[in-house]
């Protein structure tokens, strides 16, 4: 349920020369096939790369596709954990352009972080972050797939599938629940994946939240504990890490 006092929302165009977003049944292999489209998941690792604070949590709200969904096959030597190299053949999208809609609400399971709660602050530094690419390096899906964002209005321009009136892509990855995110008893102290099945209807997806998902399609990985901020032993809690701060 929104728990903010306003929408919060950003529009962003995100586009790179490849994509991946992995289909996780054929990593099992060693061999990555992409998606046709990306999932709730890679979007918002996108927004996280452009601003995040454990104050919030990105809900996507849509993606729009605007250029022809193309694959293309490279062959690819990766690194073995043992050393060496291995040979392997990834299917990637090319010439991939997005449009994305989202928002963020308050995370309710870090109130200790409550004193950070000013919606302003945030949409406007994220919106800032977005007019300068991103904070950190945008990628679309896997890190070699390099990204790059910049402000947009939802909807405009043409897109390549406008005409189509819907076309469906089955089951499909939705994204992954962390305990710092979850939004029940049973996805609390866990890490679930969630999946469903999106269909796109005049090149718009729209997503459902995460506790939308169908509870058939949902999965607990194992038990997980939510990561501490600035209040155990060892823990990252800023400047003082760095000296600044006696």
């Amino acid at each position: 349920m929104k728990n903010t006092q306003f929408p919060n929302i950003v529009e962003f165009e995100v586009t790179g020369d490849y994509g991946l977003f992995s289909d996780p049944i054929m990593r099992v292999g060693g061999e990555k096939c992409t998606y046709q489209v990306p999932t709730y998941e890679a979007l918002k690792g996108i927004l996280s790369s452009i601003y995040w604070k454990p104050t919030f949590i990105w809900i996507i709200d849509a993606v729009r596709v605007l250029n022809p969904i193309q694959t293309q096959v490279k062959g690819i030597r990766p690194i073995k954990y043992h050393g060496g190299n291995d040979l392997a053949y990834y299917t990637y999208l090319r010439d991939c352009r997005y449009q994305v809609r989202a928002h963020f609400e308050w995370n309710e399971n870090r109130p200790e972080l409550s004193s950070d709660r000013n919606e302003n602050k945030h949409h406007e530094m994220a919106k800032k972050m977005i007019l300068k690419g991103g904070r950190r390096d945008i990628f679309l899906g896997t890190r070699e797939c390099q990204g790059y964002v910049e402000p947009c209005v939802f909807g405009e321009g043409e897109g390549y599938y406008d005409a189509l009136p819907q076309l469906s892509f089955g089951v499909m990855l939705h994204g992954i629940t962390y305990p710092d995110e979850a939004y029940n008893q049973q996805t609390a102290g866990k890490m679930t994946v969630r999946f469903w099945r999106p269909v796109m209807e005049n090149g718009v997806i729209h997503f459902p939240r995460p506790e939308q998902c169908p509870e058939e399609l949902q999965k607990v990985i194992r038990k997980m504990p939510i990561k501490p901020f600035g209040h155990a032993q060892n823990n990252f809690s800023g400047l003082r890490e760095f000296g600044e701060v006696n």
